[in-house]
């Protein structure tokens, strides 16, 4: 009908609300290329879409018609990004320290490896997660499995994300709605680090250096028993870890000094704790800090202005999205180091505002 010829893909949405009806889908866009999710659709029927778009656009026919086709098992694709649930899936940019998707069940696809930069300028998916199987509950079972086995540091992702919502009794009976995600804000929840993580680590520093020797932080022990206590850093935090019970688990290390934790799909890494001074900037309540590394590409105020609580103060632009900075409270812009055009890192102070009166 509209004399196009290669591979596309047409949209259509089902209204369900009365079960679903041929009289209830309605066509929404037609797109002239294949989609990020062509994936399943090769799972589940076992052609190559790809070899296909490059036939069709070379004068081939089509290799099979409707009628060959075939459907079997259940594919499920989640897209991993570089962002952060927690923040509202604000872009997460820097080095992949540690990156690493254990592929036994699952196929992936991704155009990044280990040590590489997210930067702001692309788009934050950084890999598809495909999983194949013979039916729906087994193929949440691997893709759980996948996302479980995960390792992506410190770029933050919206794997913890997926698997709340992957293994929810809403997505596991396929009632699904578009107010599914508003009415469930816990899962995007900051994934707090489990003790039962730090002593696994604990385990597998003692079990690496052996159980009687040194352990940084904690001191030599001759003609003492083993010691279970692991002093670790965590971030920029001192955690315990007791090794007294045996871990059968694996967890992973690097190069013999960095524990990497999966705790729900969420990556931390424990170090050995060294005992030193250590500095740390805070800022005062009405310091405007940026929330993603990113391009100023607006500044509202200039030093000395007063402004309203919410009152918009410049705007940061990364991975195409735009995020705006408002005021937390009315005051005068009393510092202001951002400038339009400028490259930000995350948590710099861009300006502060004062607050007016006793507030």
């Amino acid at each position: 009908a509209v004399d196009y010829e290669g591979a596309g893909t047409i949209e259509f949405i089902a209204d369900a609300s009365e079960g679903l009806r041929a009289d209830r889908i309605f066509f929404m866009e037609m797109n002239t290329r294949l989609q990020v999710e062509h994936p399943v659709t090769e799972e589940i029927t076992g052609v190559d879409l790809v070899e296909w778009q490059l036939r069709v656009a070379a004068g081939e026919a089509i290799p099979l018609k409707q009628e060959e086709l075939s459907i079997d098992g259940w594919a499920i694709e989640a897209r991993l990004y570089a962002e952060d649930p927690a923040k509202g899936f604000l872009p997460s940019i820097g080095e992949l320290e540690m990156f690493s998707i254990d592929d036994g069940y699952s196929r992936i696809e991704t155009g990044v490896e280990q040590l590489d930069e997210i930067s702001s300028f692309y788009d934050p998916m950084i890999a598809k997660l495909v999983v194949h199987s013979e039916d729906r509950e087994s193929a949440i079972w691997c893709l759980e499995d996948c996302l479980e086995e995960l390792l992506v540091h410190p770029v933050k992702t919206n794997a913890p994300f997926l698997l709340q919502a992957l293994t929810s009794d809403a997505f596991e009976t396929g009632k699904l709605d578009t107010g599914l995600i508003e009415r469930n804000p816990d899962w995007s929840a900051p994934v707090e680090l489990a003790q039962a993580a730090v002593d696994q680590a604990a385990v597998s520093f003692l079990a690496r250096r052996g159980r009687g020797g040194a352990i940084a932080g904690n001191g030599f022990r001759l003609n003492a028993g083993p010691r279970t206590k692991v002093a670790m850093m965590h971030g920029g935090e001192v955690v315990i870890g007791d090794a007294a019970e045996p871990f059968d688990g694996v967890l992973q290390f690097d190069d013999g000094e960095t524990v990497w934790a999966n705790v729900m799909a969420e990556t931390f890494a424990l170090r050995p704790f060294e005992e030193r001074g250590t500095g740390a900037a805070s800022a005062a309540d009405g310091a405007i800090l940026a929330p993603m590394p990113g391009k100023v590409i607006a500044v509202d105020v200039a030093e000395g202005d007063a402004v309203t609580g919410g009152q918009r103060l410049m705007v940061l632009e990364a991975m195409k999205m735009e995020h705006a900075l408002t005021a937390p409270f009315d005051g005068t812009v009393t510092e202001l180091s951002a400038s339009e055009g400028g490259q930000v890192q995350v948590e710099a102070v861009l300006c502060v505002v004062e607050p007016t009166g006793d507030e």
